[in-house]
């Protein structure tokens, strides 16, 4: 099988795995314990706590760890309102959140809180203007997606950043796609926190981490925990962590290289589907703010299920959108706020490529679009020809 869903998961390096397995072994006990196999796991922690800190341009006493990116996003915002003043509940986010974020708020809706959730520009990108002029005085919370997930646009955090910072809101960024890809600033960002994963850079599934600015002394949302600074209860992943650490350290010492790479092979890929133009469009094509690991394609006429089962049929796992709306019969939210029509986010699908991801891969792929569209339109001109 060609693995051609990077922006699902991805498969688990094999450095990453010995970690974890090392650290199953050497560093299995509570971090939280006085004795000495406690202070191995716990010394353990913070080294780790430290290096993904780095990672991220942030300090290490603002990382907490959690049990994945949808737990982070989900305690991020909980912690924010916790900490802003009673009377203020206004919330914005963009149209193209991640379901984790988009899913809660609706149901902060339902508790007396008003979201507003921005439209992007057609490329998906959202400008400050349109922030600025959300806010209220009631506003409490900004939350924006740094990547996204479908369509791969990158917002630019810094210059939103910049506007909110000496405004009495709380900023928070879901970094959880674009994390291990692109640089992360979150002090030079001013946003107050930001939540990464482990199973996007190679890491251990279960595992991820939230980023609160130490500068802001927040409350936790849970009196008198221990663990993580009292922000997440329960002991401690150690093994987890220690893996996930070394995978994202791994993925961000080859960032550069590994963009402009799948960069190249992105455009090589839409070079090869040159002759189809009239019946491929792929999604923000031209787009400098685009994470190169993203290729989403609509192919007019062919529902995206139906190119997921074909390339699935002969070996290629690809996606028709992100894996957290499997089974949903509804059109992308992602892609009816960038302006498709509901049958035009149907047929979309998603290519997304990773470490493991060559020209080949991308070949084959390219091989079946274009089998499957003459094969539909074969079918389409018999059709006309019988009739006649």
């Amino acid at each position: 099988m060609i693995y051609l869903d990077y922006a699902a998961t991805t498969p688990i390096s094999d450095e990453a795995l010995h970690v974890f397995a090392e650290a199953s072994k050497k560093a299995f006990a509570n971090s939280n314990s006085l004795h000495d196999e406690g202070d191995a796991a716990r010394t353990l922690l913070e080294a780790c706590r430290g290096q993904i800190a780095d990672l991220i341009g942030g300090n290490a006493s603002g990382v907490c760890f959690t049990g994945g990116g949808s737990e982070a996003n989900v305690l991020a915002i909980e912690t924010l309102l916790k900490n802003s003043p009673k009377h203020k509940n206004h919330i914005i986010a963009s149209a193209l959140e991640h379901s984790s974020i988009y899913n809660y708020l609706l149901s902060l809706e339902q508790k007396g809180y008003e979201v507003t959730f921005l439209l992007p520009d057609k490329h998906g990108k959202l400008h400050v203007e349109a922030i600025r002029d959300a806010l209220t005085e009631q506003t409490a919370l900004v939350s924006i997606q740094h990547a996204n997930s479908e369509i791969g646009c990158i917002q630019n955090l810094e210059n939103i950043g910049y506007f909110l910072h000496d405004k009495p809101v709380y900023f928070h960024s879901d970094c959880v796609q674009s994390f291990g890809k692109i640089p992360i600033k979150a002090n030079a960002w001013k946003v107050d926190a930001i939540s990464v994963s482990s199973h996007k850079v190679y890491g251990p599934k279960g595992v991820g981490g939230l980023y609160l600015n130490p500068r802001k002394h927040l409350t936790p949302v849970l009196s008198g925990g221990t663990h993580e600074n009292g922000f997440r209860a329960g002991t401690v992943n150690v093994p987890g962590i220690a893996a996930f650490t070394y995978a994202a350290a791994a993925a961000c010492s080859v960032m550069q290289t590994e963009f402009s790479r799948l960069e190249s092979l992105k455009k090589r890929f839409s070079a090869k589907l040159s002759d189809y133009r009239e019946h491929v469009h792929m999604i923000n094509k031209d787009l400098d703010d685009q994470l190169p690991t993203i290729i989403g394609l609509v192919i007019r006429g062919i529902e995206g299920q139906y190119m997921l089962l074909e390339a699935n049929r002969r070996g290629l796992a690809i996606s028709t959108g992100t894996a957290c709306q499997i089974g949903m019969q509804t059109p992308s939210k992602a892609l009816m706020a960038i302006g498709l029509t509901s049958d035009e986010a149907l047929q979309y699908i998603r290519i997304s490529t990773g470490k493991h991801t060559n020209a080949e891969d991308l070949d084959k792929m390219a091989v079946i679009i274009e089998k499957a569209i003459n094969e539909r339109y074969m079918e389409r001109r018999e059709r006309l020809h019988e009739r006649r």
